[in-house]
């Protein structure tokens, strides 16, 4: 070909594609489960000597990859899934840079295991976004917890994102600090709001990433002071998480998603609906038990406005959830509702991992006539008759 021939099309095409990193994908992030260790082998690093190199990761501070069963002193460290783990000790750090989309926003997946320290955190963030995770109440018997946290991308595209995990903590022991493992990130999207329904998302079919494989749920801890939630359309609030849980692993009323509410009132799920003022409303939603040996009572306090009805799970035969309604007369344009357990409850088979009611099928809709609810050809109806009785009888 003459150099001074134009390239074709695709040519051009295919040789821009390559100078333009691709957007991260949903999924497990590069070495996000660290079971690729430094080339200079995990086990010669030497507990408390730390590592100089992870793939993937760019460290800072004394950063060790442990392994499953290694113990220290009496101590036997816990990694969540897997082989290995990432510990980090007294102000340590990992980040990895992530190519997202300017203005999407985000939920990274994380499982996380303390070790000795007194009170530990773990600093989340992509900046600008920032947000601490309190790891001091374990919510399994199995010694650690699945959280997510969301935030917006700022950065240009084609510019990466830089995500970090830091240990903030002070201990007299420069070992202590939280392990990590499975680190995942998914792209959210607000689901369209149903016509026949003013709550968004309120089957809780859009959240973060869930492993196959993960029986745990996922935690999403109180967000009050950021604008989104890793939960769509949802805030959680108050100082202790909810559980996001799958139809794999738990029993889930309706769909692949739902919500078990932890904590009694220290973890609360709500929502901003819009309504008209002076107009009566429905609040109807889906109250059940996760099938996770929750011991009973179960029972959930639900708001709407300024009306507040708690409705206790009596399973009857086969069935694991009920429905449940509240009518409310909304006072402005915009009316809150929320749900939190009205019981501290804990699992029959183990008295220490928390757990809770389910709520799922969350609906608000206009109470005055069952046509807010009946769908639009129902509503045609009689005019149709009335057309098919005229051409009958001429």
């Amino acid at each position: 070909m003459n150099p001074l021939t134009p390239l074709p099309c695709l040519t051009v095409l295919l040789l821009f594609s390559r100078c333009v990193s691709a957007a991260v994908e949903d999924g497990l992030i590069n070495n996000g489960d660290f079971e690729t260790a430094p080339s200079g082998g995990a086990a010669s690093s030497g507990l408390g000597e730390g590592i100089t190199s992870l793939p993937g990761w760019t460290i800072n501070g004394m950063v060790e990859l442990v392994e499953s069963g290694q113990k220290q002193g009496g101590m036997i460290l816990i990694v969540p899934e897997g082989l290995r783990a990432a510990r980090l000790g007294n102000e340590a750090q990992i980040s990895q840079g992530l190519q997202l989309e300017k203005g999407a926003s985000y939920a990274v997946t994380f499982s996380a295991a303390r070790t000795c320290a007194q009170l530990e955190s773990l600093n989340v963030s992509v900046s600008p976004a920032a947000s601490t995770v309190d790891l001091q109440t374990l919510y399994s018997v199995e010694g650690w917890d699945t959280y997510a946290w969301a935030f917006q991308a700022q950065a240009d595209d084609g510019t990466e994102s830089l995500l970090s995990f830091k240990n903030p903590g002070m201990e007299d022991d420069p070992t202590c600090g939280p392990i990590i493992d499975n680190i995942a990130i998914k792209k959210l999207f607000a689901p369209e709001r149903p016509k026949d329904n003013a709550v968004v998302n309120g089957d809780f079919e859009e959240g973060p990433w869930m492993f196959q494989n993960a029986s745990l749920g996922v935690l999403l801890p109180t967000n009050l002071e950021e604008a989104m939630s890793a939960l769509s359309g949802w805030l959680v609030e108050s100082n202790r998480a909810v559980r996001y849980i799958d139809s794999n692993h738990f029993s889930v009323p309706q769909g692949k998603r739902a919500v078990e509410l932890l904590s009694g009132k220290e973890g609360i799920i709500s929502q901003m609906v819009e309504t008209t003022a002076d107009k009566q409303y429905s609040l109807t939603f889906t109250v059940g038990a996760a099938g996770d040996s929750c011991q009973a009572p179960l029972a959930v306090m639900a708001f709407a406005g300024d009306q507040a009805q708690n409705f206790h799970y009596a399973p009857t035969g086969n069935a694991t959830s009920q429905p449940a309604n509240i009518t409310f007369t909304a006072r402005a344009d915009r009316t809150r509702i929320a749900f939190y357990s009205v019981y501290y409850n804990t699992r029959s088979d183990d008295h220490s991992s928390l757990c809770g009611p389910v709520v799922d099928e969350v609906r608000v809709w206009g109470a005055s006539g069952a046509a807010a609810a009946t769908p639009a050809w129902v509503a045609t109806l009689p005019s149709l008759l009335v057309t098919v009785l005229m051409l009958i009888s001429a």
